[in-house]
């Protein structure tokens, strides 16, 4: 009973929730879908610092009538983002592919024959119907037959940029950034996220870094608007392949 409750209590908040989520749909109707606000990725929910095993901090050291410093890049001023807050270009180059073939075989069968004979037989026979034989009293066959075939054939190929904003600088200064980039397109908008931690060393002097050299990397790439609606199941059929057990 208490199974059933909570199957049913489930049941019915992922009802509210889907009627939540038409509700909004339908008052968007004949609209475009809508771009979210530009705000600090600091303060919007689920931010969390990255924190990195670092190691000591090693001060500044200024030499006298010198215009160098310790921690100085170059003589002039260098116009890569190297601060919070300041803005680098990544670029995206998403190429992966994999083939991966299996296939997987197993039978087995068995026999047995039990027979009675003697005076254990001659018993047997007498209380057995006549046509039952002694010497094949009992027989077992078993047998499994199991064959698998899995593939997988996947192809992934991104291009593009996106400006990302240094949202922290690390300790060792290195530079943890977020970037996001909304196009709209009728009524489909296409997201681009890119998030991670990068070395000042690996900015061109373009101020451009690829994402290949994007540590802790998170790359997302997808949409919203009525193409990607019309290629995801209905509430009802994600509600049941969620809760049905075959």
């Amino acid at each position: 009973m208490k199974s059933l409750a909570k199957f049913a209590t489930g049941l019915m908040l992922a009802s509210l929730l889907a009627a939540c989520g038409t509700t909004d749909r339908l008052a968007n109707v004949g609209q475009a879908p809508a771009l979210t606000p530009i705000v600090d990725p600091t303060v919007t929910a689920g931010y969390r610092p990255v924190t990195m095993p670092m190691p000591a901090t090693e001060p500044a050291v200024y030499q006298a009538n010198s215009l160098f410093r310790s921690d100085a890049r170059g003589f002039f001023k260098d116009q890569r983002a190297a601060k919070i807050g300041d803005i680098l270009t990544v670029i995206v180059t998403v190429d992966d592919s994999a083939q991966i073939g299996n296939t997987t075989t197993a039978t087995r069968s068995s026999s047995n024959d039990v027979g009675l004979g003697g005076a254990l037989g001659s018993i047997f026979n007498s209380v057995a119907p006549a046509d039952v034989d002694a010497s094949a009293a009992i027989g077992t066959t078993s047998g499994i037959n199991n064959t698998g075939n899995g593939s997988v054939n996947r192809s992934e190929q991104i291009t593009t940029q996106v400006a990302a904003v240094v949202t922290q600088v690390l300790p060792n200064g290195n530079l943890v950034i977020e970037g996001r980039q909304e196009v709209r397109v009728n009524f489909e908008v296409r997201d681009l996220i890119v998030a991670g931690i990068v070395r000042p060393e690996d900015i061109g002097s373009d101020n451009t870094i690829s994402s290949t050299k994007i540590a802790e990397a998170r790359i997302a790439y997808g949409g919203r608007g009525q193409i990607t609606d019309v290629q995801q199941p209905r509430y009802g059929q994600q509600i049941l392949d969620a809760i049905l057990p075959f």
